[in-house]
């Protein structure tokens, strides 16, 4: 009797350890990306999609872009992170830089790849294996004429069960020849939450 006891007791505590454990997720579906998930209180998509429609919107209609007979070359800098969380600022910046160019309203310069392209001409100019009819020639590349620069900073209100979560991204239009700030505008997030009690 004593070894039935002690078998389903074992059995009993095998299942609520079990139960206790981290499950697996196991099956899923696709979700549609257009729709906000705040599944916690941290910066997300639905955050970062939200600015970039804005500031999109804003610069294709903002007078600078609109009286431009060709299309401005810009040179897009990394978004700065002046929050206090971890946000992946690359995502950003190419979220918004691929929403642009699809504009069909601007022309980009690449910052990234530089010294790849440079060594690239200095290869085609100077090895000999390139056809000279071919080869790209140093002094060809078109200056930008416009930096679009961004930051993005937060504030976080805590009081009690309520916590309130606030971004505020910035983004500059500046004339790379005169210095002049052609174009600006801001996107405000704020976001609420409540903690929920744990039971036992």
């Amino acid at each position: 009797m004593c070894v039935k006891a002690a078998f389903l007791s074992l059995l009993v505590f095998s299942f609520l350890l079990t139960g206790c454990g981290s499950r697996q997720f196991s099956q899923g579906s696709y979700d549609d990306i257009s729709e906000d998930r705040l599944l916690d209180d941290k910066f997300n998509e639905s955050d970062m999609r939200q600015i970039a429609d804005t500031m999109i919107k804003s610069l294709t209609e903002s007078l600078v872009i609109r009286e431009a007979k060709t299309p401005p070359i810009v040179l897009v800098t990394l978004v700065k992170n002046r929050s206090q969380e971890h946000i992946d600022m690359k995502s950003m910046t190419d979220k918004i830089k691929v929403a642009l160019i699809k504009s069909g309203r601007f022309k980009f310069t690449e910052k990234e790849n530089r010294e790849e392209m440079a060594g690239e001409t200095e290869y085609q100019e100077q090895s000999g294996y390139v056809d000279p009819a071919t080869a790209r020639k140093k002094g060809r590349q078109i200056g930008a004429q416009y930096f679009l620069t961004g930051e993005i900073t937060d504030r976080v209100q805590e009081v009690g069960s309520k916590k309130y979560v606030y971004y505020k991204c910035t983004f500059n239009l500046v004339n790379i020849q005169s210095g002049i700030l052609e174009w600006a505008d801001e996107k405000e997030i704020r976001k609420y939450y409540t903690k929920k009690s744990v039971g036992f």
